[in-house]
């Protein structure tokens, strides 16, 4: 907990050192002070002892040191009040907060009903519900199940009477719930238990346990007995705290049930054996009857906000008047706005118990404090600062502040009221005298604009001014907006606001048509070209749309002159936006888009930055063949010029142009483009450009293989034809899976349907929504007789049969293994017919087709092919050594793959061998057969090859002597190379950057020998096509290195020329300015000698380069050290009071007059023998002119210097002849280390005295308590 020290405007001044008034010393050095040290106390004051910190110190405590909701008035239907014992969520750091106020809002929204919560003194919970009745009733059944703890008690009545709480289909126990808002759990009929469990609050759970004892004792084989007790008599009955009826229980066996205050029953009901039974009626009844006779009554008016202190917390202060006096006190029910309380009792002891109601219903008392409503925040304070200085002296009082009303309620101990209430006042009269409020009308709609972005205005103008301003949310559509605070920073914030809100009225909205897509792109990256626009036009607000409406509309608002700028400034950028936007697509073969890559993307990005376009190309997995090029449109048509020439130089492309008229481009590319779509596919894949739309172009462009090409062309003018003369389509419909068997293999069976009639078939492509329908165009008739020919094909396909065919069940795996793909593959071709086979196991041979009558034909006839295929199926061996095996394979096997889908074959790799010299062979193991399985083992000849090397192959025997070929042709070959030993390392590039762009491009394994070898010779192993582009290109790059050697040898030469030392800095210049534009000129490398180094000749300077240039580059220094020995050097006596004025500001005065004269002026360095000698060098006229010109500067400077040491003789103080003494240092008197007193010094082994970083001291206790 930590401590708060409070200081006034009065204190301030005295605790600003944190020292108390008598610790404050000042210590003036004056003569008086030195001949009197002040002592070790005044100079260095201890800190303020803790005692002292209780008085300013107060700790804040209570809920009210957190922030204060303010509770609403309202008209209440109905109160309750929830223990603080009671309560489900007691730990919230905050009032209002937390899972407590998401349930009330939860309640409401579901109810209807209206809820507000107020804590009371004692944290109990006092709950106000208004509403409808019925609302109100379901909002107060939901508040006490979720809001009060769901309290738990358990009722042992006999199995047998279960079924009785239960009732007729569960009615009774509904009914019994309901009414007493609680879970009864009665243990099922196959549970032994005889325990009811009720969960509710207290109050439910007595009432429940009180109704289901009572079905139990009207049920029990024993007598029960009820007795009819006025309800007023039941507490004598009980005794304080139940204990008189829980003792004649306890003594008589008996059971009585005395219903609980809130039931409205006046029986009590006895259950037990007969005789005990009726020895507890007489008790009760003799009680009964004595009370009955010797109490009386009177009746007091005690106000109806006193009751709760009567009846204290769970009925607490009534037992103990009962227990203390006898006398029952009957409180009024708290929705009866009776105020009356009856005493009841013998009459003696009538009066101390009417005392004791008094004293505690006089106990806690209720005031108000007037206070304007504005005020009350500033009452409360900051995170309910102020308030907690009043709670904290006193935690029992209870402050409420009423939201709308001038007032403040105080609720608590009297004495502790009153002086809260002083308090409170003098608060008040305060802040009345300093404080005011204003409200202003502003049309709401400019509210958020007085607000700013994230408040950037409204919190300006609340610092500036110190002022709270509070405007009214969008929801209310209210135009007052009130400020409060100082009265000076209200008129001010008044003046400011109405202003903001006239200069608004003046100010123009316009929208902007700005198209969506740009609208990222002009906001920019985490908003950086938005805020560009925003600085560069500050008093303009600028909207755009929320992207989920879809909207064009940009809002400018602001200053008319400014919006219109804003409005040119981004319809600029809009318009540079949209020329940037330009796209094309251009069709490029697949094969070739990594030729348009290129090596690590060299190609495309190079394209990209000449062009300066973005070049999109499709994913690698993606079956598209276009590449979209964005930018501006003469930069996107050059990109397309180059990515097509690349193209057609890398391919056997062929370019066409044809001349259709542009009126039948759309009919020609058909609907989605359908039409050309078919022309493309049926002729191998080129492609057809058609111009842009509304150009009038005539061109449409085929480009392709050259065959292709004229097929296309052919089928692309006869459509046009058609077209022009009269062009009919007709739709037909078809399965999907009926649509390749209509195609047929290759194409054929629908190319002989077109063949015969004429017309186009078009069928679906993947992406069309509509897979069924096929289209037909061109003329009528032949139109016609196509959708004739189709239509009973498709009828045929429509007539299921069902056939079988027999198939020997060796073969059977081979349809069935890899999940049946074989299977799949003839479904996919044959129309989708179903190809059943016998189960694995049994021996039958018999397998059956269900389909298309047709499809079913096909299926046999193929499914006879593939058997025949297998029955000629051999075996063949293919040995390659098993090292190249993974190169023969390639990557993935793709390779191999290749292979066995060109050959269809099936080609199987043995496994690895480890240790091929010293290992057995391995026996390959096939379909689970050893492979040497009935042959007579042989012992291995040396020459033959090893079994880890044999590939076998299987197929038709064409098929695998051709894959074998194949497979042979992929076996790497080695070749040598000479390469001079010397040039191996510029081969191998900086880390091995060389060698591995040579392997890359193509397609080779370089090995280069270790060095310590020495030798020249360089392998190459690759395919046999490879290596001679490799071995060509390998042998280029010698002559390019040998060409390089050669012309560093002559870049190499070296020319000394000997110069006097005192002109290389000449030579070299300012900063090196004149060497380097001589080292550039000439392309030579130009080396001064070293300063430090002794042996080294000082007057040579070393040119290296090609023999022409370094000869050239020693003529060019030369010549400039003949201009230098032409010059000459005078020594003027120049004043050194002058010298900062003619050097100037960083020396750019005498810069000035060296490049005016063609002279270098030399100044003195501090410290030198005569600081007035300056040297001047140069040509001999030009040291002469500069000369004069100096001097007369220090003739004019010199005068002006003159005069101002005059002036300051006058002005300075004179200075102190004599010396200082020697200083003392600081001394102090009666310091602990001088001092005879007992005064313990301190103790530097005690860690609490002198506690070391990030060690735990154990905590000092506190007058209030340990810190928190």
């Amino acid at each position: 907990m930590s401590s708060v020290a409070v200081l006034t405007q009065e204190s301030f001044a005295e605790h600003r050192s944190g020292l108390v008034p008598q610790q404050i010393k000042v210590a003036t050095l004056n003569s008086e002070e030195e001949s009197d040290p002040p002592t070790y106390k005044d100079a260095f004051p201890p800190l303020p002892e803790k005692a002292a910190c209780l008085e300013s110190a107060q700790e804040p405590a209570g809920a009210w040191s957190n922030k204060i909701r303010p509770i609403k008035a309202s008209v209440i239907t109905q109160v309750f009040h929830v223990p603080l014992e009671e309560r489900k969520y007691k730990d919230m750091n905050q009032f209002g907060e937390g899972e407590q106020a998401k349930i009330c809002l939860e309640i409401m929204q579901r109810t209807g009903a209206h809820l507000e919560l107020s804590l009371a003194k004692d944290q109990g919970l006092s709950i106000m519900v208004s509403g409808k009745l019925d609302a109100v009733m379901k909002a107060r059944k939901d508040i006490v199940a979720r809001l009060q703890t769901q309290a738990s008690a358990t009722v042992t009545i006999p199995k047998e009477h279960h079924r009785f709480v239960i009732g007729k289909n569960g009615e009774k126990l509904q009914d019994l719930e309901l009414k007493t808002a609680t879970k009864i759990q009665i243990p099922r009929p196959d549970d032994p238990s005889n325990q009811i469990k009720i969960t509710g609050t207290k109050e439910g759970i007595e009432k429940a346990r009180h109704e289901v004892l009572l079905i139990s004792a009207e049920q029990d084989k024993r007598a029960v007995e009820r007795l009819e007790v006025e309800k007023a008599f039941h507490p004598f009955i009980a005794g304080p705290y139940n204990r008189l009826v829980g003792e004649i229980m306890q003594e008589t066996g008996t059971r009585i049930n005395i219903p609980p205050p809130s039931v409205n029953r006046t029986e009590i009901v006895f259950t037990g054996e007969k005789e005990q039974l009726a020895q507890a009626v007489a008790r009760i009844k003799k009680i009964y009857e004595e009370k009955k006779k010797k109490t009386t009554t009177i009746a007091v008016e005690v106000k109806k906000s006193q009751h709760k202190y009567v009846i204290g917390p769970k009925g607490n202060s009534l037992q103990e008047i009962l227990e203390r006096t006898g006398v029952s006190v009957e409180i009024p029910p708290s929705d009866s706005i009776s105020e009356t309380v009856i005493l009841r009792g013998e009459p003696e002891k009538l009066g101390q118990a009417l005392t004791e109601v008094y004293a505690k219903a006089n106990s806690f008392t209720v005031s108000s404090v007037s206070a304007p409503s504005w005020l009350h925040r500033f009452i409360i304070g900051k995170k309910g600062q102020n308030l907690a200085k009043i709670t904290q002296q006193m935690p029992k009082v209870h402050i409420e502040f009423t939201e709308g009303e001038d007032k403040i309620t105080l609720e608590g101990p009297t004495e502790d009221v009153s002086v809260a209430q002083e308090q409170i006042e003098g608060m008040v009269k305060d802040l009345i005298n300093r404080m005011d409020y204003v409200e202003i009308n502003i049309d709401h709609k400019f509210h958020r604009h007085l607000i700013g972005k994230s408040g950037a205005n409204i919190n300006r103008i609340k610092d500036q001014y110190k002022v709270s301003v509070r405007i009214p949310p969008d929801s209310e559509k209210s135009n007052l907006i009130r400020i409060e605070g100082d009265p000076q920073g209200v008129q001010q914030a008044k003046r400011e606001l109405l202003e903001l809100a006239s200069r608004m009225e003046n100010e123009r909205t316009k929208d902007l048509i700005i198209e969506q897509r740009f609208h990222r792109t002009i906001i920019g990256q985490k908003g950086e070209r938005i805020r560009e626009i925003r600085d560069k036009f500050p008093e303009v607000i600028i909207n755009f749309p929320d992207p989920a409406q879809k909207s064009d509309i940009v809002q400018l608002r602001g200053p008319k002159n400014e919006v219109e700028k804003c409005t040119k400034y981004m319809q600029k950028m809009v318009a540079d936006l949209v020329e940037n936007s330009y796209s094309i697509s251009v069709p490029i073969f697949k094969q070739f888009h990594k030729n348009i890559i290129g090596k690590g993307g060299a190609n495309i990005k190079k394209i990209r930055e000449e062009s300066n376009t973005k070049i999109d190309l499709p994913a690698e997995n993606s079956n598209s063949e276009t590449i979209v090029i964005t930018g501006k449109r003469a930069n996107c048509e050059a990109a397309r010029s180059r990515i097509l020439s690349i193209q057609k130089d890398l391919a056997n492309i062929a370019e066409v142009e044809v001349s259709i008229p542009a009126k039948l481009h759309n009919s020609l590319i058909g609907t989605k483009g359908r039409l050309i779509r078919s022309i493309m596919e049926e002729c191998g894949g080129v492609h057809i450009h058609f111009p842009v739309e509304g150009s009038g172009s005539d061109t449409v462009v085929i480009r392709g293989p050259s065959s292709d090409v004229e097929k296309a062309k052919k089928q692309l003018l006869h459509l046009a034809e058609e077209k022009q003369t009269k062009s009919f389509t007709v739709d037909i419909r078809a399965k999907p899976e009926y649509h390749k068997f209509l195609i047929g293999k290759g194409g054929g069976k629908i190319r002989k349907v077109r063949d015969s009639t004429g017309a186009r078939i078009i069928f679906p492509a993947a992406e069309d929504k509509d897979q069924d329908l096929i289209t037909i165009i061109g003329k009528e008739d032949a139109v016609r007789e196509a959708q004739k020919e189709l239509e009973a094909l498709i009828q045929n396909l429509d007539n299921v049969v069902e056939d079988y065919m027999l198939v020997d069940p060796k073969h059977h795996r081979h349809f069935v293994i890899r999940r049946g793909q074989v299977l799949r593959e003839i479904a996919e071709e044959y129309g989708g017919v179903m190809v059943s086979f016998p189960r694995s196991g049994t021996q039958s041979d018999k397998v059956t087709l269900k389909g298309a009558k047709d499809c079913v034909e096909a299926a046999k006839k193929r499914i006879q092919e593939i058997i025949e295929d297998l029955e000629a199926q051999v075996t063949v061996e293919c040995a390659i050594p098993q090292k190249f095996h993974r190169s023969v394979m390639g990557p993935k096997g793709s390779r191999i793959q290749q292979i066995t889908r060109d050959y269809n074959v099936q080609i199987k790799f043995p496994d690895r061998e480890e240790n091929p010299v010293h290992s057995v062979e391995p026996s390959i193991q096939e379909n689970g057969e050893e492979a040497g399985e009935g042959r007579e083992t042989k012992e291995t000849d040396p020459g033959s090859p090893r079994r880890c090397d044999i590939i076998i192959i299987s197929g038709r025997k064409e098929k695998c002597e051709a894959a074998k070929e194949a497979l042979e042709a992929l076996v790497p070959v080695t070749i040598e190379v000479e390469v001079p030993f010397d040039l191996h390392r510029y081969i191998i590039g900086q880390k091995g950057s060389g060698i591995r762009k040579m392997m890359d491009e193509f397609e080779v394994n370089i090995h280069v020998p270790a060095p310590e070898l020495q030798s020249d010779i360089i392998a190459i192993t690759g395919l046999a096509a490879n290596l001679d582009r490799a071995k060509t290109g390998l042998l280029d790059r010698v002559k390019e290195l040998q060409a390089e050697q050669e012309d560093r040898a002559l870049r190499s030469f070296k020319l000394s020329v000997t110069v006097d030392p005192k002109y290389h800095p000449k030579i070299i210049g300012r900063k090196g300015a004149v060497i380097t534009q001589i080292r550039l000129e000439h392309e030579v490398n130009i080396q001064f000698p070293d300063k430090d180094d002794g042996n080294q000749p000082q007057d040579q300077i070393t040119i290296t380069g090609y023999e022409k240039n370094t000869e050239a580059a020693r003529d060019a220094i030369l010549k400039i050290v003949g201009e230098l020995e032409q010059m000459v050097s005078e020594d003027v006596p120049l004043d050194h009071r002058v010298h900062a004025r003619i050097i100037g500001a960083r020396g750019k005065a005498i810069r000035k007059i060296m490049d005016e004269f063609k002279v270098d002026i030399r100044f003195p360095q501090s410290g030198a023998p005569d600081p007035n000698c300056v040297t001047v060098t140069g040509l001999p006229e030009n040291v002469e002119e500069a000369i004069d010109h100096i001097l007369n500067l220090e003739e004019e400077y010199l005068a002006d210097v003159v005069d101002s040491e005059a002036l300051q003789v006058y002005m300075k103080p004179p200075a102190h002849e004599e010396s200082k003494a020697p200083s003392k240092g600081f001394v102090v008197r009666d310091a602990p280390w001088t001092s005879n007193t007992s005064e313990k010094a301190p103790d530097m082994s005690s860690s609490e005295e002198f506690p070391s970083f990030g060690a735990q001291v154990a905590p000092k206790t506190l007058p209030w308590g340990p810190k928190r």
